[in-house]
């Protein structure tokens, strides 16, 4: 079950970091209420994941899916770059999140 409150947790990352975009630099209320709210519930889920995850792992994972996920979100809907580099280092960090939850005790 931490895993999947994990798993939530990096989904909501994305929510939130991809809501910041709409904040307008923080002067939108509604925007900047979204993204507290689901910041508070990311936080949540990945504090509660720490009851079996050591918490080292639950933050580089929780992390790594942000990064993923907030990367995936700006190629995908935002028109951002996509470099066969950053390609690469996104893989590795799938990779390295792989290795994490293979690892875990």
């Amino acid at each position: 079950m931490s895993w999947i409150y994990l798993l939530l947790a990096g989904v909501l990352e994305v929510a939130f970091t991809t809501a910041i975009r709409y904040t307008d630099g923080f002067t939108r209320p509604l925007p900047i209420l979204l993204v507290l709210s689901l910041a508070a519930l990311s936080f949540a889920c990945v504090a509660k994941s720490t009851a079996s995850i050591p918490l080292g792992t639950a933050y580089a994972v929780w992390g790594g899916l942000g990064v993923i996920g907030t990367a995936s979100v700006g190629i995908l809907f935002f028109n951002e770059p996509v470099a066969v580099a950053r390609l690469v280092f996104l893989t590795l960090l799938v990779a390295s999140i792989a290795g994490l939850k293979l690892s875990a005790a």
